[in-house]
């Protein structure tokens, strides 16, 4: 073997070489990234995830832009390998943490969601009031307050809620209307990674703000506050009038 041909083959097996370890690279990223994804969503390889839907405010159908939310996270599901199930909001009779749920939609227009709230975030209250007004669809939580400004300021609480640390958790999307339900939906998608290396895989409760829904749709949200100490902490009952008679 000439000095010429025998560089020729050390060239193409220090490049095949080269090319299996950076092969082998990324593929170890990629399963890395996949893991910690799957953890932080409760997903796991051929697991099963439940898909609560809500119904249209005033109507019996899901709003368009619910079922948006549904896709994105059907997307997200399908990329860690699980399996979607849907349920009715009115026909999820179960407990939590067997399987991991994506709950979308407003007290208002969603039973499960209304339950989640009270038993999981006693600090937040939503005005589901049927008569026009300016509070009508706003959040307290704690002390504050948010009203909506349709088209123009809009807010959605993002959660992940956990019952302990064996338990799958619950993502809860409580929007004040349906396109937030879908930035929320989105914001997870997109932020996962960041929200995993911030929160790890425990509870947390943020609230967004989705802004000029009107013009950007559920693409331009900001994250107004961590509200998961205020959202976690029941608020005190008003006290009762007394009824007893003065003389």
């Amino acid at each position: 073997m000439t000095d010429d041909v025998r560089n020729i083959v050390l060239g193409v097996i220090a490049a095949g070489l080269s090319a299996s370890l950076g092969w082998l690279t990324r593929t170890y990223l990629w399963r890395r990234k996949l893991r910690r994804k799957q953890a932080f969503l409760g997903l796991p390889t051929n697991s099963e995830a439940l898909l609560v839907v809500n119904r249209e405010v005033g109507g019996d159908g899901v709003h368009r832009f619910d079922v948006f939310a549904l896709l994105e996270l059907a997307a997200v599901i399908k990329d860690c390998g699980a399996h979607a199930r849907i349920l009715s909001h009115d026909g999820a009779r179960q407990g939590f943490g067997e399987r991991t749920e994506f709950c979308v939609g407003g007290p208002a227009s969603n039973r499960r969601m209304a339950a989640h709230l009270h038993s999981l975030l006693p600090g937040v209250r939503v005005n589901t009031d049927v008569e026009p007004g300016p509070d009508r669809g706003g959040f307290q939580i704690g002390s504050e307050r948010y009203r909506i400004e349709p088209g123009v300021a809009e807010y959605v609480m993002l959660a992940r809620l956990t019952a302990g640390q064996e338990g799958r958790p619950v993502f809860l999307f409580c929007g004040q209307r349906a396109i937030t339900n879908q930035a929320a939906t989105r914001y997870l998608a997109r932020n996962h990674e960041k929200l995993a290396r911030k929160h790890g895989n425990g509870s947390f409760c943020l609230l967004l703000k989705v802004v000029n829904s009107d013009a950007y749709g559920p693409d331009v949200v900001e994250v107004i506050a961590d509200v998961t100490r205020a959202a976690q902490t029941p608020v005190p009952a008003a006290p009762r009038p007394s009824h007893r008679a003065v003389g």
